[in-house]
This record gives C-alpha cells, sequence and structure tokens, in this order.
C-alpha cells in the first residue's frame, strides 16, 4: 500500500492545505523516513477556531438523529477501509497488524456507541427538576459546551481521537484536533473518512504540528471552551496553566503506574497471561500498563519462573512479521528514554531476570526486548515512574493487605488489575484500590459503555460511556415562577 492520501496537514473549514512547519515521519521498525507532513502554527489554529465557531451556531441546533447519522457514517468509513488504516497505523507507529486491527475496531465502535447516544437526545434536552416549592417549576437541560480543541498522544493513534471526537460531535461542539507530531499519518487518514462523511464545514477541523507550535495557542485561544487533553502529566500541567488563562474547561487523560495483583488463590497461567498482556502490550506504551506485579509470597517464585519464560518466548519483530508479537518504540527519543530507565534501575539495586536490550536479530528499529526486574526499591524510578515501554517490576507480598498499601502508594490511580479464585474476596480487593478502573481475572478490555479515567494525578474527568458526553456540555436550570 501507498500511504499517505495526503501530505497536507491542515484541514480547516472543509479544506486541505499545507502549513510552512514540515514534520518528519519515521518508520520505528526500520528508523527510515516514511514522509513529511506540512504542518500548521499559530495562525493555522486561528484559522481552524474562527472557522469551528462559525460553524458552531448551525451545527448545535442540529437534531441527535442527524449528528448520529453523521457518526455512524465515519463508522462505515473506517470499516470500510480497516485494512488501509492497520497498515497506517503499523507503519507509523511500530505496533503489530493485530494490535492495529484491535484499534481500528475500537474507533468503529466508539462512532457506533455515541450515534445511539446521540439520536436518544431527540427525545429532549430537558428535564423537569423536583423542587420543594409549588410556587416554581424547574427544568435542567444539557447544551453543546462550543468550540472544544483536542489533543491527543502517539501511542493509540484514532483511539484517544475516535475517545474525544465522537463524543463532541454527538454533544453538538464543533472541533479543533491536534495530532501526536510523532504519528499524524493516522488521523490524516481519520480525517479524510470524516472529509466524506456529510459533516458540514467548519464543524471538524485538523491541525497537525508540534505542541508549541499548535497545542500552545489552541489551549490559549479564548474562543476555545474546552481543551481535552491526553498525554503525558508534564505537558498537562502546560495545557492546563494556558487553559487557565481563559478559564476554560479542561479534561486530562495522563499518566499511571498501575498494579497487577495476583492473590494466593491465583490460577498462575491466568495470572502470567494477564501480567504478560498489561506490561508487554503496546511495547507497554499504555498509561494503564500493569508495569507493578504484586504476587502472593506462596506463588511468587514459580509466577516469576513462568512469566521470565513467557517473557523470553516473546516474538519481537517488524509489525508486517505474521508471527510477531511485539512490535517497536514509536520512536528513538522513546527508546533512550526506557533504556535509561533500565540503566538507573540497575544503578538503583534492582536485579534484572530478563531482557534490558536489543533482541540480537534486529540490527535496527526501536526494538527493545520484554524486560523483568525483582529486587526494586521501592524509591526508585523504576517501581514509582511511568515508564512507558516493556518493563515489569514483580514484587512479593505478605497478606493483602499490603498488597492494597503497595498498590495504593502511588501519585497515579489509573487502573489496576487483581487475580484471583475467590471471586467475592477479588472483589473486595478491587473495592480497595485507588484506581478509576480494576479488571478482575480479566484482560484490559475497554468498552465503550464504560468510563475511562482515574484517581490523583491520572485523570481530570472521565472519557467514554455517557461521562465522556457530559464532558462536552454545559447544564443550564431555568427556573420560572407559576
Amino acid at each position: 500500500m501507498s500511504f499517505p492520501i495526503t501530505l497536507d496537514g491542515l484541514y480547516i473549514d472543509g479544506q486541505w492545505s499545507a502549513g510552512d512547519e514540515h514534520l518528519r515521519v519515521i518508520n520505528p521498525a526500520t528508523e527510515a523516513l516514511l514522509t513529511t507532513v506540512n504542518g500548521g502554527d499559530e495562525r493555522a489554529v486561528d484559522l481552524a477556531v474562527t472557522a469551528a465557531s462559525a460553524a458552531f451556531a448551525d451545527w448545535s441546533h442540529t437534531t441527535g438523529r442527524q449528528r448520529g447519522a453523521i457518526l455512524r457514517a465515519i463508522a462505515s468509513g473506517v470499516q470500510a477501509r480497516r485494512e488501509r488504516l492497520m497498515f497506517v497505523q503499523s507503519s507509523n507507529n511500530g505496533k503489530p497488524q493485530f494490535e492495529a486491527g484491535i484499534d481500528v475496531d475500537d474507533v468503529i465502535a466508539t462512532f457506533e456507541y455515541y450515534a445511539g447516544l446521540a439520536d436518544a437526545m431527540d427525545g429532549g434536552l430537558d428535564r423537569m427538576v423536583e423542587l420543594p416549592s409549588d410556587d416554581f417549576a424547574a427544568r435542567v437541560r444539557r447544551e453543546p459546551c462550543g468550540v472544544v480543541g483536542l489533543i491527543v498522544p502517539w501511542n493509540f493513534p484514532m483511539v484517544t481521537t475516535a475517545w474525544k471526537l465522537a463524543p463532541a460531535l454527538a454533544a453538538g461542539c464543533c472541533v479543533v484536533l491536534k495530532p501526536s507530531e510523532v504519528t499524524p499519518l493516522p488521523e490524516l487518514e481519520l480525517a479524510a473518512i470524516i472529509a466524506e462523511s456529510g459533516l458540514p464545514k467548519g464543524v471538524f477541523n485538523l491541525v497537525c504540528g508540534t505542541g508549541l507550535a499548535v497545542g500552545a495557542p489552541l489551549s490559549g485561544d479564548p474562543r476555545v471552551a474546552k481543551i481535552s487533553f491526553t498525554g503525558s502529566n508534564a505537558v498537562g500541567v502546560q495545557v492546563m496553566q494556558r487553559a487557565a488563562e481563559t478559564i476554560k474547561g479542561v479534561s486530562l487523560e495522563l499518566g499511571g503506574k498501575s498494579s497487577l495483583l495476583v492473590l494466593a488463590d491465583a490460577d498462575l497461567d491466568l495470572a502470567v497471561e494477564l501480567a504478560s498482556g498489561g506490561g508487554f502490550f503496546n511495547a507497554g506504551q499504555m498509561c494503564s500498563a500493569t508495569s507493578r506485579v504484586l504476587v502472593a509470597d506462596e506463588l511468587a517464585d514459580e509466577f516469576l519462573r513462568r512469566l521470565t519464560a513467557k517473557a523470553e518466548s516473546i516474538r519481537v519483530a517488524d509489525p508486517f512479521d505474521p508471527d510477531v508479537e511485539m512490535g517497536a518504540l514509536v520512536n528513538q527519543a522513546q527508546y533512550q528514554r526506557v533504556l535509561g530507565h533500565i540503566d538507573r534501575g540497575l544503578s538503583a539495586g534492582a536485579r534484572l531476570v530478563c531482557g534490558g536490550g536489543r533482541p540480537a536479530d534486529l540490527s535496527r528499529g526501536y526494538f527493545l526486548q520484554p524486560t523483568i526486574f525483582t529486587d526494586v526499591p521501592r524509591d526508585s524510578a523504576l517501581w514509582c515512574e511511568e515508564i512507558f515501554g516493556p518493563v515489569l517490576c514483580v514484587r512479593r507480598f505478605a497478606t493483602e493487605q499490603e498488597a492494597i498499601a503497595l498498590a495504593n502508594d502511588s501519585q497515579f490511580g489509573l487502573v489496576a488489575s487483581v487475580v484471583g479464585a475467590d471471586v467475592a474476596n477479588a472483589e473486595r480487593v478491587a473495592n480497595a484500590l485507588q484506581a478509576g478502573l480494576v479488571w478482575i481475572n480479566a484482560p484490559q478490555v475497554i468498552f465503550p459503555q464504560t468510563a475511562w479515567g482515574g484517581y490523583k494525578q491520572s485523570s481530570l474527568g472521565r472519557e467514554l460511556g455517557p461521562w465522556g458526553l457530559q464532558a462536552f456540555q454545559e447544564i443550564k436550570h431555568v427556573i420560572r415562577a407559576l
């Protein structure tokens, strides 16, 4: 296949155009230049916000059924180009084709789900409110918040976009999307599908570019009512500070340092599979990576033996290799960052069980072996900080209370996993964990119907489900004297 469909990194007011900023796009599996995308700057952001502002008056007054039809058209367009989107994902991001397929299916499901919620809005925006007085009547309505800026990361291109864009459009908002400058190609392909969906011009706008050139002016534009950002905590702070200058709404999906708890009655084979998936899927480049594995004392030795054997058997390869199980890290900067964490972990006294470097059969590409540490000091960055690479830390615990305390001892609180045969006990442990989503004896399945987000410094607000829609709505009460 050839790609991309366009090298123009600006889609503004229904028209493609080329900006003055040149973004080099690299294939992480080969380190070769894929292409150059012509992205934008502050001037392009101004044009995009102007177009979105002009389109809002009409789009915000469309019916839910009209908006739902557009969302279904986008879902159908994604389905029709599924193979191509998978190809672009793997080429630009480095993830295996089977993972890219999961991503594309998630995008389809998300747009279809919010199409249904949009349809349901035609039942009426207003709801009556019971009051303690017979002299007044009150109603509450939810209205679109206005023009919204969406800033998305590189680890799940199109997926994080769908999680934000679908509810924003369903709510009646107009959008300016800033993709990651590292992985703009999947978003350009998705934008081309959106351009063919029948969406009125100006409702959806895309500006490729860097955080400094595009993200900062978008966050600070006073005409933007809401910023929804997914990315690192450091950049999230900058987005929030810039947004505060004009007192706008902010949703943040940030980092994680999540735990998987293997209880004393756990099925070891299941625990190993879930630990491997939680740490090595997408080469560990997930905010939900369960990179801290806590294992009951009586199972710890055998669990570590089996997990090590599993990690050493994982085939790290080009994303288009038919037998690939784990692909490349996204770029050189991320590759070096993860290697730096490994080196510092060793210097801090952690014991390397397996992995830690490049696979011997891969001389180029940003490939890293699945890596396992034990005896990691609790104050080590390896234990405390988000690594965003295929690195697991395994620690024993004597009691469930100790395991819960270790899991909750973090500035993050995004997700957690519990593995245990006694479901009631596993549910009790799950309830004690400070996390926005907990899986019990299950892989990291995510559904559009359930919320995504976490406690502490992991999130501000929630995505997906009805909560994702409400994130792009304002609440208005009307009280009338009788």
